[in-house]
C-alpha cells in the first residue's frame, strides 16, 4: 500500500525535525517524541549517525507513526535512506533526490520558496512542498503563494514557533515542520523532559480549532 504523505501530514499537522550532534541523543529524542504522540518525525542527514538513528527510531515506532529522512540531496542519499528504512524523504531545495525518491516509491516533501520552485517540485513528483524558510515571508506570503496554486499542499518549515503555528495553519498550510522550537537541544544531549513538555504543547495546538 502506497503511503499518502499528504493525508498523513494533514491529519498530524506537526512534523518533528530532529537535527543534532549526537546519534544516541537523536534516537532518544525520536523515541520521546513518539511516546508523547508525535506521529511524524524526520532525522536530518546532517546529524551524525543519522542512518542508524532512523533505523533505531523505526524499530520502536508504533505502526501508525512515520519516520523519514531530512536533508536528502543526492541520488546516493536516497539509496542510503532507503536502506535505513526511511518511509519518506524531505529536501531543503529542488534537488536531484526528488525524482530518484519518487522512482523508488518514497514520498517527498520538497523544499521550495518561490512559485517557480514550488511548481517545479510538484512536477518532479513531490507529494508536498516544504515552504522553506517559511519565516522569510510568513503566513501572508504562504497565503499569497496558495492563491495561484490552491492544489499544492504546503508544509511551513523554518522558525515556526508555537505562537506562530496557528497563523500558518489558518493561511492554508496542511502542517508545520518544527525543528529547533520543538526539539531544542535534546538531539545534542539536552533536556529530554523539556522536549516532552514542548511536544505536548505542539500537539495541543495542532488539535485546537482555529480562532473564530
Amino acid at each position: 500500500m502506497t503511503l499518502d504523505l499528504t493525508t498523513e501530514l494533514a491529519a498530524a499537522r506537526v512534523l518533528a525535525i530532529i537535527r543534532g550532534t549526537d546519534t544516541a541523543a537523536a534516537v532518544a529524542t525520536g523515541t520521546a517524541l513518539l511516546e508523547e504522540g508525535v506521529r511524524i518525525v524526520e532525522v536530518a542527514l546532517t546529524t551524525p549517525g543519522a542512518l542508524h538513528a532512523i533505523e533505531a527510531i523505526r524499530s520502536v515506532a508504533p505502526a501508525e507513526a512515520l519516520v523519514g529522512a531530512g536533508t536528502v540531496l543526492t541520488v546516493a542519499d536516497v539509496a542510503d535512506v532507503v536502506s535505513a528504512g526511511a518511509q519518506f524523504v524531505v529536501t531543503p531545495a529542488v534537488v536531484e533526490s526528488i525524482p530518484e525518491a519518487v522512482r523508488r516509491g518514497l514520498p517527498v516533501a520538497a523544499g521550495a520558496l518561490t512559485p517557480t520552485e514550488a511548481y517545479t517540485a510538484i512536477r518532479m513528483g513531490a507529494s508536498v512542498v516544504k515552504l522553506f524558510p517559511a519565516t522569510l515571508g510568513g503566513p501572508t506570503y504562504l497565503k499569497a503563494l496558495r492563491d495561484p496554486f490552491p492544489d499544492i499542499p504546503f508544509v511551513a518549515v523554518g522558525g515556526v514557533g508555537l505562537a506562530e503555528m496557528p497563523a500558518y495553519l489558518e493561511a492554508g498550510a496542511i502542517a508545520v515542520g518544527v525543528g529547533g522550537p520543538l526539539v531544542g537541544t535534546a538531539a545534542s544531549g539536552g533536556d529530554v523532559d523539556a522536549l516532552r513538555d514542548r511536544a505536548r504543547a505542539y500537539l495541543a495546538a495542532a488539535t485546537r480549532p482555529p480562532a473564530s
